[in-house]
């Protein structure tokens, strides 16, 4: 090509967001740039990290690494292909671990070597940098933070879970008050995560959870008021399908802050950027189209289109629509 190709940056975590992710890599390879690393940043949710038998994991940043390397298990949503769990079912006849939290040997093998270099003084970002170099995703991907600031949750009686507990364990069946990250009022965003909001020409939120997963990321102090400031469009999809969620469990996490189930309340949730909030767009599925004078209303350009991403064709051509919607 004989410009270079816009700079995308996408909010994402979770597995729709690694989806999506893969989707906007296809669209930008489909319009003729091959080097989309230097082209799409992904700043990726840490909110879920965690440590368990003395390694970090970072569920977000795996799922994501994971499906751009093409290794990831897409049967089961997280981990790797072909993965085996004899280390797993040996921690556990020591007591260790989560009975109900699955380690397979492939993702210890990651998690064993993050935690060494994380040991040896490198940051988070740096992990992720030089996790990278093993296979060519074609982006560059980028903590949201280098502060450890898990998720927990709290319920109603007071209590307190570490939010992959509750999640994986309970299968978000304990009622939750709210979800906290505790420190993340003193943390900041990692290194590039503001760079590369300013300079770029489009930023996009994945439809990802937009309480747990988006919501710590926008949590970080500093990074909403680069989305605010920054000159490219904000583009955010719609998570929400049929006034219903596509996995897991975010509609009861959106019942705990007081937002509906559905594409509009959510675009409500985000707020158009002209008054105050982050959306320039939302893109809304076909199933919720009657919305689209409510989304439209918030002052937000509604854009309906097939949200679904059931194979690597339809993703694409989501995140080419998403792309679109910001006139790039």
């Amino acid at each position: 090509m004989s410009h270079p190709p816009p700079r995308v940056v996408v909010l994402a975590g979770g597995v729709g967001g690694s989806k999506f992710v893969l989707g906007v890599r296809s669209a930008l390879r489909a319009r003729g740039w091959e080097d989309t690393a230097s082209a799409l940043t992904v700043v990726v949710n840490t909110g879920d990290d965690i440590w368990l038998s003395g390694v970090r994991l970072q569920p977000d940043v795996d799922s994501v690494t994971y499906a751009l390397a093409g290794v990831n298990d897409s049967e089961r949503g997280w981990g790797r292909q072909g993965d085996s769990e004899r280390v797993n079912h040996e921690l556990q006849q020591w007591g260790a671990g989560w009975p109900w939290f699955t380690l397979g040997d492939l993702d210890l093998g990651t998690h064993l070597a993050r935690t060494g270099w994380l040991r040896e003084g490198l940051t988070p970002t740096a992990v992720l940098e030089r996790m990278s170099h093993r296979w060519d995703l074609g982006a560059r991907l980028l903590p949201m933070t280098d502060a450890e600031v898990d998720t927990l949750v709290e319920l109603e009686d007071g209590a307190r879970l570490h939010f992959q507990e509750w999640w994986t364990r309970h299968r978000a069946a304990l009622a939750p008050a709210g979800f906290h990250n505790p420190g993340i009022d003193r943390a900041a965003p990692a290194p590039g995560v503001l760079e590369a909001i300013a300079a770029a020409d489009v930023v996009l939120l994945a439809p990802s959870n937009p309480v747990v997963s988006i919501g710590p990321i926008l949590a970080v102090p500093g990074t909403r008021d680069a989305l605010a400031r920054t000159s490219a469009r904000v583009v955010g999809v719609s998570p929400i399908i049929g006034g219903k969620v596509v996995r897991g469990m975010a509609d009861v996490c959106l019942t705990a802050i007081g937002v509906e189930t559905s594409a509009a309340a959510v675009a409500a949730h985000y707020r158009a950027r002209d008054a105050g909030g982050l959306l320039d767009a939302w893109l809304i599925a076909e199933e919720d189209e009657a919305s689209a004078a409510d989304v439209a209303g918030l002052g937000i350009r509604s854009v309906v289109t097939p949200l679904w991403m059931t194979d690597a064709a339809r993703s694409a051509a989501l995140a080419e629509t998403a792309l679109g919607a910001a006139d790039v």
